[in-house]
């Protein structure tokens, strides 16, 4: 080959590599561009979306919590604006310096220091953490005049949650307290079934923990706000973009009077019980007493270790709402339902009379009554009145327990009420079914005819609660139109103002007969009269009607029990009653744990709400403790199957 050919092929491979070169750089740059075009057009949202996020920051503004009102607008719950210690951490050089800089100026526990913590890990570093909240304005000027050595620190106002009335219907308003793991997984499951966008709580740490604040929550909560913020590559806060407003949670109106919860509470005094009083035309609930009470102020901003491990460990149980969750054998209240129960099955008349020798004999047992001897000839109105156990020991064993909880299962008792606030228990409605379920064992879960007999005078496995008993017996004097009870009367919308009304509707209808019902009030009209409850309403120049009860809660073996010494082996003391006669506004059942006879711890309470309610009298302290002429002496009935003492027998399994 020459040179001249040799020449000529260089030159062919040359073109070709230059060929090749422009084509691949075509190639490259046709990918770069389609790279480029498929980034800024087809994804251009999503990276624009991304480097906004990067620039701007949400920062949640929790919402104002509505307030909570009587029924005369007196305020149980409210917001209140106080200063707090904040700290900023992206403008702090050294925060474990800073706070112990300030803990010199400023008292702060180990406990502010843990919860500050826990918050710094939750926000970011650009949003002003809470070190110590609620300062005094002494502390608020020790920090004022020094505030130039803190970079980052300042003082601001937030709104924390109160309870202006203290203690008073703590049980029923409840309280709210620090999130926590089970708050949250309750926060998701109720946002998935309700589908509801606006349950948000970023920026929230207090949430309802029981009563009214518990289940009202997502009405009292609000909406969350936010402010977007311009930050840096560094995270720090730059300038605010935009703000929306939080809307305020709404407000709750109560049907509770507020001074009549006062006197019925103050009428317990140191006494262990609970108290229903309701009105029977609409279920509202007037005044619902647990005693002893707490200080809902408490648990607000976390309760200190001193003052749960006082709460917690108290005998008296001071956190337990005996009104709607402790269930209690009703005692001798239970005989005007069973003579209701007689009469609306046909299987008595109220002129039908026993002759009553002072007990009652079946199977080899003798079941005695509380006056020896008897109480003669006895009718269905007397054996109220005077409240004679050896008739009911009769009707009980006429009637059957299947009669017997078929009957007080449809007038309401054995099952929630569907009151408004959680916890309520459902109490123990005696029946074969039930006992088979109850225990284990075939001989336990055999129902044998004595215990029917117990059942038939309020005692052996019965157990309701005071919310229960009240609601009953609004229940019969409705003549069977059933409203449930209930706390709130009204929601009153914060942005809008408008009004939502709550409950006032009948639920259902029993089939009561009227005759049969306004014998049971004349009955009871006849105990408040001359029987057992005439005592503690001597002189009221108002008509009522009422019934005494004394549940044992103690066994002697069929001795009667004086209790004098130990008085938490006492009997329970109960009384329900309702004023006026013709027209009924209010229905009360009290319990006094372990306070004896009905007539005489019980049914001095249910007068001083009477007098209040309906003269608007008030005494302004305990009720006293009467001395009752007669009583229904259950002690000498068949004892509980199972011992139920003090507080502690409250729901039984």
């Amino acid at each position: 080959m020459n040179d001249f050919q040799h020449s000529q092929q260089e030159l062919t491979q040359f073109r070709r590599r230059i060929l090749f070169s422009t084509f691949a750089v075509f190639l490259l740059s046709g990918a770069i561009f389609a790279r480029l075009a498929y980034l800024q057009v087809v994804l251009h949202e999503y990276y624009s979306t991304r480097a906004e996020s990067n620039r701007i920051s949400l920062s949640p503004i929790a919402p104002n919590r509505g307030n909570i009102t009587d029924r005369n607008g007196v305020v149980l719950a409210r917001n209140y604006s106080a200063f707090t210690l904040e700290i900023t951490p992206d403008q702090t050089r050294d925060l474990d310096a800073t706070i112990d800089a300030l803990s010199e100026l400023i008292d702060i526990q180990p406990k502010d220091r843990r919860r500050f913590k826990r918050l710094l890990e939750e926000a970011k570093t650009f949003e002003s953490i809470p070190i110590r909240t609620r300062l005094t304005d002494e502390e608020v000027a020790r920090f004022t005049a020094r505030r130039y050595l803190f970079s980052g620190v300042d003082v601001k106002a937030r709104l924390f949650r109160q309870y202006p009335e203290g203690a008073l219907a703590a049980h029923a308003i409840g309280y709210i307290s620090r999130i926590n793991d089970n708050d949250l997984a309750w926060i998701e499951q109720e946002a998935a079934e309700r589908t509801d966008q606006n349950i948000n709580y970023k920026g929230t740490s207090l949430i309802g923990k029981i009563g009214l604040e518990k289940q009202y929550e997502f009405e009292l909560h609000g909406v969350t706000g936010h402010e977007q913020i311009e930050v840096d590559a560094a995270g720090r806060a730059v300038r605010v973009l935009s703000h929306t407003a939080p809307i305020p949670g709404n407000n709750l109106v109560l049907t509770l009077d507020g001074a009549l919860q006062k006197t019925a509470e103050a009428a317990f005094g140191q006494r262990r019980g609970a108290l229903v009083a309701l009105d029977p035309n609409n279920g509202a609930i007037l005044a619902l007493v647990s005693n002893p009470v707490f200080d809902p102020n408490l648990f607000v901003d976390g309760i200190r270790f001193d003052d749960w491990d006082e709460l917690n460990n108290n005998p008296d149980k001071p956190m337990l709402n005996r009104a709607i969750y402790s269930a209690y054998p009703p005692g001798s209240t239970f005989k005007p339902l069973m003579a209701l129960a007689a009469l609306s099955q046909g299987r008595r008349k109220a002129g039908y009379t026993i002759s009553d020798p002072g007990f009652f004999s079946f199977g080899g047992r003798i079941f005695t009554d509380d006056k020896p001897g008897g109480h003669g000839s006895v009718d269905m109105l007397k054996s109220i009145i005077v409240s004679c156990n050896t008739y009911y020991y009769h009707l009980a064993n006429d009637l059957g327990i299947d009669a017997i909880a078929r009957f007080m299962g449809e007038i309401g008792l054995g099952a929630r009420t569907g009151i408004d606030i959680p916890g309520e228990s459902e109490g123990v409605l005696p029946s074969p079914e039930w006992k088979a379920r109850r225990f284990k064992s075939r001989e336990q879960q055999k129902w044998y005819a004595g215990e029917t007999i117990s059942v038939g005078i309020g005692q052996g496995y019965n157990a309701y609660t005071p919310l229960q008993m009240a609601h009953t017996l609004a229940n019969v004097l409705n003549y069977g139109r059933v409203f449930s009870p209930h706390l709130v009367d009204a929601i009153i919308d914060s942005g809008t103002g408008a009004t939502r009304r709550m409950g006032a509707q009948p639920i259902r209808q029993i089939p009561l007969n009227p005759e049969h019902v306004d014998f049971i009030k004349r009955a009871m009209a006849g105990v408040n009269r001359e029987g057992t409850g005439a005592r503690a309403f001597a002189g009221a120049p108002y008509s009522s009607g009422g019934k005494t009860g004394t549940a044992q809660v103690y066994s002697l073996k069929g001795q009667r029990y004086a209790g004098q010494n130990k008085e938490r082996l006492r009997d329970h003391s109960w009384f329900m009653a309702f004023a006026p006669l013709e027209t009924p506004s209010i229905v009360v059942a009290v319990l006094v744990e372990n306070g004896g006879f009905g007539a005489t711890s019980a049914a001095p309470i249910a007068r001083q709400v009477f007098d209040y309610y309906l003269l608007g009298k008030n005494s302004g302290g305990p009720a006293p403790e009467d001395v009752a002429s007669a009583d229904e002496g259950n002690v000498d009935a068949m004892p509980p199957p199972f011992p139920l003492t003090g507080a502690d027998h409250a729901v039984l399994p």
